[in-house]
């Protein structure tokens, strides 16, 4: 049996592939591993069923056999470990790779997604204004260092690695702020990503979801 994800069953991203389902899907892809999906509403991602799955009542979750995980970095990590093709073979390179996982979600995504929920839900409130420049410019921080670390690399450390595949989904977030257009190194690295055929699979798959669903 493939293993099963969760996924929004309306994804409140309108089909951008922002939804952390995305970052699921693609390790699936890359790696060959066919896969189902199971879509939740948003009052059964908050179920008792789906809690036991995910304390947090979100999405993705996976399950495959008896092992049950939540959490998409947490996923992707057992994905590429369990498969060849987005971790090295070389111990060392491994752990760059894996680093590179972290810093995606611990070190980028923290104040991405701060400042993309501020422009959100925060542009009536009478201090937006004068938060929005703080929040913009420390992405503008994380996009100088980033820039220079890839500098005229394809990737961040050697080949395409799950380290890539978490940091292109978090900068993804930006696609539609501008702030990318002051980084055309990051901007190009971001556009590689989005190239490979098994990021457009899952961008497919997922956008198959919404539209369906907006036609119901």
């Amino acid at each position: 049996m493939p293993p099963t994800i969760t996924a929004f069953e309306s994804s409140p991203d309108r089909g951008r592939g922002h939804a952390r389902d995305m970052r699921v899907r693609w390790a699936l892809e890359e790696v060959g591993q066919p896969y189902d999906v199971r879509l939740l509403s948003f009052a059964a991602m908050k179920a008792p069923a789906h809690r036991a799955l995910h304390p947090f009542g979100q999405i993705p979750t996976y399950e495959d056999g008896d092992l049950a995980l939540f959490e998409s970095g947490a996923i992707v990590l057992h994905i590429a470990e369990r498969h060849d093709g987005l971790l090295p073979k070389d111990a060392n390179a491994r752990a760059h790779a894996i680093a590179w996982m972290f810093a995606a979600l611990s070190t980028m995504e923290p104040p991405i997604v701060e400042l993309t929920m501020a422009m959100l839900f925060e542009r009536d409130k009478s201090w937006y204004a004068e938060r929005l420049p703080m929040l913009q410019e420390r992405v503008r921080t994380r996009l100088g260092e980033l820039s220079r670390h890839i500098s005229d690399a394809d990737w961040l450390d050697g080949a395409f690695s799950a380290g890539d595949l978490l940091m292109v989904t978090v900068l993804r977030r930006l696609n539609n702020s501008g702030l990318l257009d002051g980084y055309p190194l990051v901007a190009a690295y971001v556009a590689r990503g989005e190239a490979r055929p098994a990021f457009r699979r899952a961008f497919d798959a997922q956008l198959a979801v919404f539209t369906a669903a907006s036609r119901s």
